[in-house]
């Protein structure tokens, strides 16, 4: 008696659903991939603001002297009084500044000013995509830095 030997080995259809998975995950992975290089690119655009914040701050209160964070929203980058880099942000983001009226020079730059005891001139900056914002609030009374995620639309 000779028995029929079972064939090792994959059938076309186990072959083809293995292809179709295959071809989706090369399709769907670098769309998703790319919208979270978008918001990892804002989230760390609000951290370099925070912390370029907290140096102004720092400057001050260490140096007993009042210290500024310029930002220039036109070529997307700050710098910090005391510090000879400037710091470039993404292109991609949208930047807008709220300061006090005195801290504005010209259409689109302007300053958040720290002085010796900690406290500051206040303000915000939020960095914004078309889906997600970042506020970076600085208290006027401690100077305090905080990053708050908000809606987009607001």
């Amino acid at each position: 008696m000779i028995g029929r030997m079972r064939q090792r080995g994959f059938t076309l259809l186990e072959i083809l659903v293995a292809l179709v998975i295959g071809v989706l995950l090369v399709a769907l992975v670098p769309p998703l991939l790319s919208g979270m290089s978008g918001a990892t690119e804002l989230r760390s655009a609000a951290r370099q603001l925070a912390a370029g914040l907290r140096s102004a701050r720092n400057e001050a209160i260490t140096r007993q002297r009042e210290a500024v964070l310029t930002l220039d929203l036109a070529q997307h980058r700050f710098g910090v009084s005391g510090d000879p880099r400037e710091i470039k942000l993404p292109g991609g983001v949208a930047l807008k500044l709220y300061t006090a009226q005195s801290e504005l020079i010209g259409g689109a730059t302007g300053n958040i000013r720290f002085f010796p005891d900690g406290s500051s001139t206040g303000g915000a900056i939020t960095v914004s995509d078309p889906k997600r914002a970042y506020r970076v609030n600085v208290d006027w009374l401690t100077g305090a830095v905080a990053i708050v995620e908000q809606d987009a639309t607001l």
